[in-house]
């Protein structure tokens, strides 16, 4: 800087050239009197509103309608990710984004309760308090009843073509996903000719039966469907399963190969034998090379089998799990998993992205027969492992273990949450972003956490208390507190089916924050009011609570009923 500039910069900032203090504060008194006079002279009208600021206004009108954990005695039900043929938002609450970066109040759910709520690619479906199945979705103007009556639906599951529902008596029904064929049964396409035989039919829903008849008191009490496939468990702790196309065993996710369909060719109860085979079997070397193929198979289309399987109103008791003991069966998108009384799992069917979760070691794209998943691999000697729950979805599978220790004369228990399969999108939840993960990794910040109990006066580990993986890769998980649950997520965000307002994905468990900005909470409350999905009172002072929902690129927090 130049002498002189320095110069006249003293002379401006000097005393002499500063304002003096009286100045300044007659100005300011002028000031006032100016707008004192304005605002006497001006004439305020009837109808203007009391100041308040934006903060207080925006929160009170959240808290109003929007925030789940509000304490409020109304029920809201929240929604974001892909509103894709309105399957978040029908056309009934207006015109709406195709997607919600941020959980959104669905106003048409107001104060009801579901028993269970699912969402497909194009459509989804919900239970309501009286059992019924609504449908909506395909550009739907409102939803739909599909299953109305006495049968106490407790249970769906959402497939391309068909929605299998399971009721408190333990009856599997099947309904198709195409919406006309409910809203207009004379006109619509009709069942084909093997919905006739070996089950009852009622109109515009299937039974789907056992081909053997089940114990006596025995009945199904679970069901979870993958692309091609369904799983039913019993009572009695057996496993069945039902294909629902000819790619039912693509991978070998059935559990067998063989079993029988009615004939659709003949008018008489007549069944023909169908044998699904897995594509490694059929074609041992379909990966390798073509130097490799040319030599092992000439004629590669030889290998390939086209079946036209008509639809089979059976579940088939999976052989190989006769005798084991079974508290879970979950189906992934194209693979299977068994829980067992005693804390194991089983696993079989597609492993491209080890979503079996059987080690680094196994890189078989396809396992036939139901393996063991070794969950012991990560602890230290002396610990005693056992799986507690698992879920599944797309090619992304969850395990929630429990790790037991005996320290000097106390036992030391700690939960872990593992993860494998798919997690390019950071769905393992380990920070990390990773094709294949065949070996079971913890995920961060959800896993080995423990509260003090006061009743004991120790520390007790905390335990997920609900989990939902989506068949499009994230999760959902809700994480018990003192207060309730938080909800956490992580995995694919690229529709905001994560509900931070981004689209970017995330890689390790995180909160996600309530309309009114706090951590959004799920809670348990006695509902001063319960409706059904017809707008009247089915119940008063009746027990909900909250749980997470993650679908098809969307997620949804709902207020479930358990009555």
């Amino acid at each position: 800087m130049s002498r002189p500039f320095r110069s006249a910069r003293r002379m401006f900032f000097s005393k002499a050239y500063r304002p003096h203090r009286l100045a300044v504060a007659a100005s300011a008194v002028a000031v006032s009197v100016v707008t004192y006079s304005s605002l006497k002279n001006r004439p305020i009208q009837n109808d203007s509103l009391p100041p308040r600021s934006f903060k207080s206004e925006y929160v009170s009108e959240k808290l109003e309608g929007s925030v789940p954990n509000s304490g409020r005695d109304s029920l809201n039900t929240l929604v974001w990710g892909s509103n894709n043929s309105q399957k978040l938002l029908p056309k009934i609450e207006g015109p709406a984004s195709q997607v919600l970066r941020s959980p959104t109040p669905a106003k048409w759910l107001h104060n009801v309760a579901l028993r269970d709520i699912a969402f497909h690619k194009e459509y989804a479906a919900a239970i309501d308090a009286r059992g019924n199945v609504y449908q909506w979705g395909h550009g739907a103007e409102e939803p739909s009843c599909i299953l109305k009556g006495k049968k106490n639906i407790r249970e769906i599951r959402l497939t391309n073509s068909k929605i299998y529902a399971l009721s408190t008596s333990g009856n599997i029904f099947a309904l198709s996903a195409d919406r006309a064929s409910h809203l207009n049964p004379a006109t619509s396409t009709p069942w084909p000719t093997g919905w006739l035989w070996g089950g009852k039919n009622f109109g515009n829903f299937q039974e789907i039966t056992p081909n053997t008849p089940l114990d006596r008191g025995e009945k199904f009490v679970s069901i979870s469907a993958g692309q091609d496939h369904l799983l039913g468990l019993t009572s009695n702790g057996r496993a069945f399963a039902h294909p629902l196309n000819r790619n039912a065993n693509a991978y070998g996710q059935l559990g067998f190969r063989k079993f029988d369909a009615p004939d659709p060719s003949v008018q008489t109860k007549a069944r023909i034998p169908v044998e699904l085979v897995p594509k490694s079997v059929i074609d041992p070397f379909s990966r390798a090379s073509p130097f490799k193929r040319s030599n092992l198979t000439p004629n590669p289309e030889q290998a390939t089998i086209h079946i036209d399987l008509p639809f089979c109103p059976n579940v088939f008791e999976i052989p190989s799990l006769k005798g084991i003991n079974l508290s879970k069966v979950v189906a992934g998108g194209r693979s299977s998993f068994a829980l067992t009384s005693t804390g194991r799992v089983l696993a079989w069917g597609a492993n491209e992205y080890g979503q079996l979760g059987l080690g680094d070691s196994v890189t078989l794209d396809t396992i036939t027969v139901p393996t063991e998943v070794i969950l012991w691999r990560m602890a230290s000697s002396g610990t005693q492992t056992r799986c507690l729950d698992v879920f599944a979805g797309g090619d992304l599978t969850c395990f929630i273990v429990e790790r037991a220790r005996q320290v000097t004369a106390q036992r030391s228990t700690s939960i872990e949450v593992l993860l494998s399969g798919n997690g390019q999108n950071g769905s393992l939840g380990n920070n990390l972003y990773t094709n294949v993960q065949g070996s079971p990794v913890r995920a961060r910040n959800i896993s080995n956490l423990s509260e003090y109990d006061d009743v004991t006066n120790s520390l007790k580990p905390i335990a997920p208390d609900s989990v939902s993986v989506s068949p499009t890769g994230h999760v959902l998980l809700a994480l018990k507190s003192a207060v309730g649950c938080d909800l956490l997520a992580w995995g694919r965000n690229y529709d905001s089916e994560l509900g931070n307002g981004k689209r970017s994905g995330l890689p390790s468990p995180t909160t996600l924050s309530a309309p009114d900005g706090g951590r959004l909470i799920m809670r348990r409350k006695k509902a001063k009011e319960v409706l059904d999905l017809e707008g009247k009172v089915w119940k008063r002072g009746v027990e909900v609570e909250q749980k997470a929902v993650a679908g098809h690129n969307c997620s949804a927090v709902f207020w479930k009923s358990h009555k």
